[in-house]
């Protein structure tokens, strides 16, 4: 992938998106095309046929999604797998005929089976039942893959498929309807401590075993694979390490200084027992995470606290850009 290389980061304001283009910018890639969803809507098909017929982008990373936690897919079903379907059929059509070299799609590694083995390895898709708090996403993002491997099968498109695990950064959504576990624990904490609260509550037992991957991470590993990978096979972005739900806890509350109590409602699901993925054919091509995650963590704070007092942390649809 040259450096004049004309590139299009679908989602370039949500937090994988904006992850991305910060990493190619700092690369020396400076022909970066995007667009707000306002300015497109990726699920209008037509608009997003002209939208590659005029711009003619050699290269696609395919960031855009309606992304959000258990509450968010178990609330808004629909939306989530009739967006994030139209989304990605229109985007990978387009680019194939529009003569696109290289489109990653990114999907997520809750696309694996509920009680598939751990760590998840890539063979494991499509081998069971889907966790039922979030199938709506999953099955968009199954089918996203599918997408890939069929039109690169048909006709040859070198299109391929990362699945982050659990990602978290600046320019998180921390929206507490909509957002992912890290961020919401964030923004927990820090009100409760702001407000002087005694105890801050969170879902479930604590105990299901979580991932976490911060998001320039994983924008490093996506220019390391449109940069060194090519195969229908897809591949997981993660640390290969986790922990539960109630040792994060503490480390957040650490970073954001709340000296109160954590209470856990029982009442409220837990979701998968375990999500760690194997990262062993990334790790094989040469590429390793840098960023420590109570490191990460504190990175994240810093920047909540620069964008909140503006509004701009707390965003309905994290990736939609």
């Amino acid at each position: 992938m040259e450096r004049e290389a004309k590139i299009y980061v679908a989602g370039h304001r949500g937090l994988v998106g904006g992850a991305i283009v910060r990493r190619l910018q700092a690369a020396g890639f400076e022909n970066l095309v995007t667009r707000t969803s306002r300015e497109l809507d990726l699920r209008e098909q037509q608009a997003v046929r002209d939208f590659f017929a005029e711009e003619r982008p050699e290269f696609v990373f395919l960031a855009a999604a309606k992304v959000g936690g258990i509450l968010a897919n178990d609330t808004y079903p629909a939306e989530f797998i009739y967006d994030n379907l139209m989304i990605e059929a229109n985007v990978i059509d387009a680019a194939w005929r529009n003569g696109v070299k290289k489109l990653l799609f990114l999907g997520s590694t809750c696309i694996y089976p509920r009680e598939a083995p751990q760590p998840l390895r890539e063979e494991y898709l499509l081998t069971g039942p889907l966790e039922p708090t979030n199938e709506w996403y999953a099955v968009a993002k199954i089918a996203g893959i599918k997408l890939c491997q069929a039109y690169r099968r048909q006709y040859g498109a070198d299109f391929i498929s990362a699945m982050p695990t659990n990602l978290y950064g600046p320019g998180d959504n921390f929206d507490l309807e909509k957002s992912h576990v890290l961020p919401a624990m964030i923004r927990k904490f820090h009100e409760a401590k702001v407000r002087g609260e005694p105890v801050v509550t969170l879902w479930g037992t604590g105990r299901p075993l979580r991932e976490f991957l911060h998001v320039d991470d994983m924008a490093d590993a996506c220019l390391f694979l449109m940069q060194h990978y090519s195969g229908e096979e897809i591949v997981n972005i993660g640390t290969g390490s986790d922990l539960s739900i109630a040792a994060l806890a503490e480390k957040v509350k650490q970073v954001v200084g709340f000296e109160g109590e954590i209470h856990w409602d029982t009442s409220k699901p837990d979701g998968t027992p375990r999500k760690l993925v194997d990262v062993s054919r990334l790790k094989a091509m040469g590429w390793r995470p840098k960023i420590p995650l109570e490191e990460g963590i504190r990175r994240t704070y810093a920047w909540f606290l620069e964008h909140v007092e503006a509004g701009e942390a707390v965003r309905g649809l994290a990736g939609s850009g």
